[in-house]
């Protein structure tokens, strides 16, 4: 199993050339692929000719797949797949989630359980623009002042996928309503403001723009003033990969020391893509 593999940039992110994942892999070789995955956080495996089941089957070495609330945009046979797509079928009905994370945020980081990781294959994509941006928490945390460490060690805050749901939109598209079957499968939950890696035993910062609303034990002036100031030091340059889609990417991020935010392009283009989310444990 010869391929190559290149940094994305100095701290975090790996390119992965000339492996074929459709293609049976050892033990070993698997081992391989799993550590350079939540070592690097970020790695983008190129040139990939992936049927959704073939993703499916990857994805669920790592563990138990994940069914988004928005199960109008699964695939057919393949509730694990979520459509992001601004396609439209026959009759003019959206097939995918257009409006999909134009915001900083964690995969399902308001789940018990969030998201380990995410696995986006482009199947189709714009000349321009609909590019992604990630920041890497692991570092933003070692780079806090000691006041503020000692300060969040060991607090909670609390993630919702409601609370901001309409005000996530973006200008370019419109997000389905929930329906009340939806609503009841979610509710607020808290998580550590500091969660451990279960793999890399590093510490990471757990708290996102799109889903973490305040912070346990402090008043909402005191909240939102900590939230701020940790969501503004994790979006600086320093910590940030920007990932230009080329087609027949695989992306694969692990959410457990990452956020993510996608960016607009022109709706004139077809941005297609297949989208399966591994379960995680929950923060530590």
């Amino acid at each position: 199993m010869a391929y190559e593999v290149h940094p994305l940039t100095e701290g975090f992110g790996a390119e992965v050339i000339g492996l074929n994942l459709a293609a049976e892999m050892t033990p070993e070789e698997f081992a391989e692929v799993r550590d350079l995955y939540f070592g690097k956080s970020v790695v983008v495996f190129r040139g990939q000719e992936l049927a959704p089941d073939a993703q499916a089957a990857f994805s669920r070495r790592f563990g138990g797949l994940m069914i988004h609330v928005l199960t109008q945009f699964q695939i057919p046979g393949h509730p694990e797949v979520l459509e992001l797509s601004n396609r439209l079928d026959a009759d003019g009905n959206a097939i995918g989630f257009e409006d999909a994370g134009r915001y900083w945020h964690s995969d399902i980081s308001y789940n018990t359980e969030p998201a380990l990781g995410t696995m986006l294959y482009a199947v189709d994509i714009p000349p321009e623009g609909g590019d992604t941006f990630f920041a890497d928490m692991a570092a933003a945390y070692d780079a806090l002042p000691e006041d503020v460490k000692q300060k969040i060690e060991g607090r909670g805050a609390y993630h919702s996928y409601t609370i901001n749901y309409k005000s996530n939109e973006s200008d370019a598209a419109t997000r389905p309503d929930l329906t009340e079957e939806q609503l009841a499968s979610l509710e607020d939950v808290l998580h550590p403001i500091v969660r451990t890696h279960e793999d890399t035993g590093r510490k990471a910062l757990f708290v996102n723009p799109g889903f973490t609303y305040r912070v346990d034990g402090m008043d909402k002036g005191e909240s939102d003033a900590l939230l701020q100031m940790l969501f503004a030091h994790t979006q600086e340059e320093r910590f940030l990969y920007r990932h230009v889609w080329r087609p027949h990417d695989l992306l694969c991020w692990d959410n457990r020391s990452t956020m993510h935010h996608a960016t607009v392009y022109d709706a004139q283009y077809t941005r297609h893509m297949h989208r399966t989310t591994i379960q995680g444990p929950r923060p530590v």
